[in-house]
């Protein structure tokens, strides 16, 4: 699965009606299959506790309504957001919404709360799990959006709330609503198997798994070897993962906190959306090399009122077909050219095998700054097993090998057609398919 985040009220001119026909078409040209609408529930505005201009979305004001300011009618908002799942649900997405389970606003009578924070988030309460009716109104809350037709959650903070709390809920809204996805924003790798496993959750954010290796591999100069270490944790748990290179808690790529250029990206796009077989999510302006100039320490703001330019520039090419430079468009293209081979279902549905351990700098393979994997699979009806090999090169210079392919490999697996070595040439900081 393939998840576009985007805060709606830097979208347009920030109002719900700005997601129509032509703005789902064009995430279909990035493959994108579920849109995770960040923000939406009530949040606290205009109080001395708030952070920023509008304020946080995850201080929660009033579960049961959505932000005022989203509607271009601020009394008819519920049904604009309505709307706004059909128009999603029409379009053949899904639509997801956040979910936050451990803390709400200080003004919020939802549900019952501690006299205290976590952290410095001095603008939330914490949600007193110790009360049992706090119990069962989360589970009103999440029963009311997904009666709304919402498709799922991406549930904020997962690791400080109570993990039988949510094994509860999780198993309570799908006995009503039996597809019905959640996506745990965790960072301890210890505390994966428990949330796959015992909790149930669909996803889980593999943030200090593969986004960190990933990140120090381009900006500390890590090995590459940190990746397949990473895969060989995960095991079993591949699948239940959700990659990503940006989202909004995270510094934009192309900011000078991170890569400090979007053309960067590749090598990492390639092997957080083609690897393993977990789903990806796409920050919005991400595909246009968003810098967050217009934030703070690389961020696009959830705090304040904000225009990034590239997404002013990103939302006027979708309603005209003009507006993005030479460099944007460009970076759009090879985006859409990577996530495209999604649809190939030696990516969708088959098998992966990690390379790394049997190429060696002798034939000009470098295992720390190049990675290497085939995908494969076998069709049904006997038909000739298919393979992609994808090599990516986190190095600033061009590179060229020959990537061994191992016999075990191409007898155990039907792939005895396979030619035991394969040259290719990647240019710097970029990946390369070669199907076989």
């Amino acid at each position: 699965m393939i998840i576009y985040q985007v805060l709606p009220r830097i979208w347009g001119h920030g109002h719900f009606e700005d997601w129509g026909a032509k703005e789902f078409a064009y995430l279909k040209t990035l493959c994108v299959d579920a849109v995770w609408f960040t923000g939406v529930i009530r949040h606290s505005t205009g109080k001395d506790y708030v952070k920023g201009d509008p304020g946080s979305p995850y201080s929660i004001e009033d579960y049961h309504d959505v932000n005022p300011y989203l509607a271009k009618d601020p009394e008819k908002r519920m049904q604009d957001f309505e709307r706004l799942v059909s128009r999603t649900h029409k379009a053949g997405l899904k639509l997801f919404i956040d979910f936050v389970p451990n803390h709400v606003s200080p003004d919020c009578n939802d549900v019952p709360k501690c006299g205290w924070c976590d952290y410095d988030w001095t603008d939330t309460r914490k949600i007193d799990y110790s009360r049992r009716e706090a119990w069962d109104a989360m589970l009103e809350i999440a029963l009311f959006w997904a009666g709304k037709g919402v498709d799922g959650f991406r549930c904020d903070m997962i690791e400080m709330v109570p993990p039988e709390f949510l094994k509860w809920l999780v198993a309570e809204v799908r006995k009503r609503y039996p597809k019905f996805i959640f996506i745990g924003e965790v960072y301890d790798r210890g505390n994966y198997r428990r949330y796959v496993d015992d909790v149930k959750f669909d996803l889980l954010y593999d943030k200090s798994g593969l986004y960190d290796t990933l990140r120090a591999v381009i900006c500390q100069g890590a090995s590459a070897r940190g990746i397949t270490r990473n895969w060989q944790f995960l095991q079993d748990m591949q699948p239940r993962m959700l990659n990503f290179l940006e989202n909004h808690d995270e510094q934009r790529f192309a900011s000078r906190w991170f890569a400090g250029d979007a053309s960067k990206a590749f090598p990492a796009l390639a092997v957080g959306a083609l690897f393993n077989g977990a789903s990806f999510m796409l920050y919005a302006g991400q595909e246009v090399g968003a810098d967050a100039s217009e934030g703070a320490e690389g961020r696009t703001s959830i705090f304040n009122w904000t225009e990034p330019a590239e997404i002013k520039m990103l939302c006027r090419y979708i309603r005209t077909g003009k507006g993005l430079a030479a460099g944007n468009m460009k970076l759009l293209c090879r985006y859409r050219e990577l996530l495209s081979l999604l649809s190939d279902p030696v990516f969708s549905a088959g098998f992966n095998y990690d390379l790394c351990w049997c190429n060696s700098i002798l034939h000009g393979f470098d295992p720390e700054r190049h990675f290497a994997f085939l995908r494969y699979r076998r069709p049904p009806r006997k038909r000739k097993a298919e393979a992609v090999l994808v090599v990516c090169n986190f190095s600033g210079e061009p590179a060229s090998m020959k990537i061994n392919l191992p016999e075990d490999l191409r007898a155990a697996k039907e792939l005895g057609w396979l030619p035991p070595r394969v040259e290719v040439s990647v240019p710097a900081w970029d990946y390369i398919p070669v199907h076989l």
